[in-house]
């Protein structure tokens, strides 16, 4: 993130390289990058002239050079911008001589998505020498949520710990789809808000009483009546709530708790179960209510349940599912 902050920066103080090389698993930086590039580098009326957008499927390597080697008309410069260029992965030593000696008067830019290149290659090496490679990698599951209140913060919001992992649970790790989110928040909050789970309830749909993490909360307090009041909101709303979804972090929660009884230091759970500080009381009140050996049980119990949820072996609807789950880990 901190990188490509940077990047936009340098290219608002005027600092441009002549390529740009953004590459990497993560496409959202990849496109963040390129967007700005693309909307700002010229002025309207010096785009339709000197701006270039292709798609890698579209083009060869040998095009992108030539487009790349024409001179600007009525500019100071023009720019190229190769989207999906990781269709020209095995052309990629072509770029190796142009990259080599770019033209100054252009901006080159590739945005290739999901892969990287080989920084032993000769091609690489020109790349970073003459021009900026970018790599934009995928972020952990753990690390998502400091993502969210780090980006809000950046935009004077404030995000409760709980809302933070509440979404990075509910949206997974593409950014992207996270962003958009975040943006619907924005539009409809004003600035300095905190944002809290009856805000992303409201406004995005996640129930702030009947969720995972509610679930897992119950289950580690051994609150029986709420867990099982939980799976019924789940089984009577199964698009919003899938089986499979839910079994995996029931799972993930119960495979952390086992790591937790093996820590010798207690303290460094946060860092060690790579979660919030914020949720560190949860494995302590779980902790108390599951001993080691039964944790080890409901582990196995619940990859039995992961096959059953998926067809294999049992032809139970959800409800079912759930419950002979609750039954097994309350048992």
């Amino acid at each position: 993130m901190d990188e490509a902050v940077k990047i936009v920066n340098d290219i608002k103080a005027g600092k441009i390289a002549p390529v740009y090389f953004l590459m990497g698993e993560e496409p959202y930086y990849i496109d963040r990058i390129s967007n700005y590039i693309e909307e700002n580098l010229l002025t309207e009326e010096e785009k339709g002239f000197n701006q270039t957008v292709v798609y890698g499927r579209d083009v060869s390597m040998e095009d992108v050079i030539s487009s790349a080697k024409r001179y600007p008309m009525m500019a100071e410069r023009q720019v190229v911008i190769v989207k999906e260029a990781q269709e020209l992965a095995k052309n990629i030593e072509k770029l190796e001589h142009y990259a080599e000696n770019p033209t100054p008067s252009t901006v080159l830019v590739f945005c290739y998505k999901y892969k990287t290149l080989d920084k032993r290659k000769k091609v690489t090496k020109n790349l970073e020498k003459h021009g900026l490679v970018f790599e934009s990698a995928k972020l952990k599951d753990y690390q998502i949520a400091s993502w969210i209140e780090r980006v809000l913060k950046g935009k004077n919001y404030g995000i409760e710990p709980k809302a933070a992992a509440m979404l990075a649970e509910f949206l997974g790790t593409d950014l992207s789809k996270i962003s958009n989110e975040l943006d619907k928040l924005q539009i409809i909050l004003p600035k300095g808000t905190t944002i809290n789970t009856k805000h992303i309830e409201d406004n995005i749909g996640f129930s702030k009483d009947f969720n995972v993490f509610e679930l897992r909360k119950a289950i580690g307090e051994g609150n029986k009546f709420k867990a099982f009041q939980i799976a019924k909101y789940f089984a009577d709303n199964p698009k919003d709530n899938p089986m499979v979804v839910t079994t995996s972090l029931v799972f993930q929660f119960f495979s952390q708790l086992l790591q937790y009884h093996g820590l010798k230091d207690k303290k460094q759970a946060a860092s060690a179960l790579k979660i919030n500080p914020y949720f560190v009381k949860d494995y302590e009140a779980a902790a108390k209510n599951f001993p080691m050996k039964k944790v080890s049980g409901i582990v196995n119990t619940l990859r039995g349940i992961d096959v059953k949820s998926k067809g294999v072996g049992a032809n139970l609807d959800q409800e079912d599912l759930l419950k002979e789950m609750l039954v097994k880990i309350f048992d």
